[in-house]
């Protein structure tokens, strides 16, 4: 292609999560944890968290959940542009509120019902 532009073409390949309000590391660690092997006696518990929308959000709020007391694993299934589902298995029983903090100093919103 001698003589001709050879500029850089955009082919419509862009992630489209590129550019996320929390982020600019890469989205593609996401460390969602399988919960098909919990503990016996473990309390399994489903909360549903707004706002997370790629893998930094899930880290994040991975972590804030997982330093609750008595939370042994935290698993996050990312919904993008909806409510993302929040597993915590625990110990013991944790209260709402606990959660919600910790969600919060993640930098999201539980969804109440």
């Amino acid at each position: 292609m001698c003589g001709t532009d050879q500029s850089t073409k955009d082919l419509g390949l862009t992630d489209k999560n590129d550019g996320c309000a929390c982020s600019t590391t890469s989205h593609a660690d996401s460390h969602a944890v399988a919960t098909d092997q919990v503990a016996e006696g473990a309390i399994q518990e489903q909360y549903l968290v707004e706002g997370l929308t790629c893998g930094h959000c899930v880290s994040s709020v991975t972590e804030e959940v997982s330093a609750v007391d008595g939370v042994t694993n935290v698993s996050v299934d990312l919904n993008v542009g909806g409510a993302s589902r929040v597993m915590v298995v625990s110990s013991k029983p944790i209260q709402v509120d606990e959660i919600r903090s910790a969600v919060t100093e993640a930098g999201y919103s539980l969804v109440t019902a």
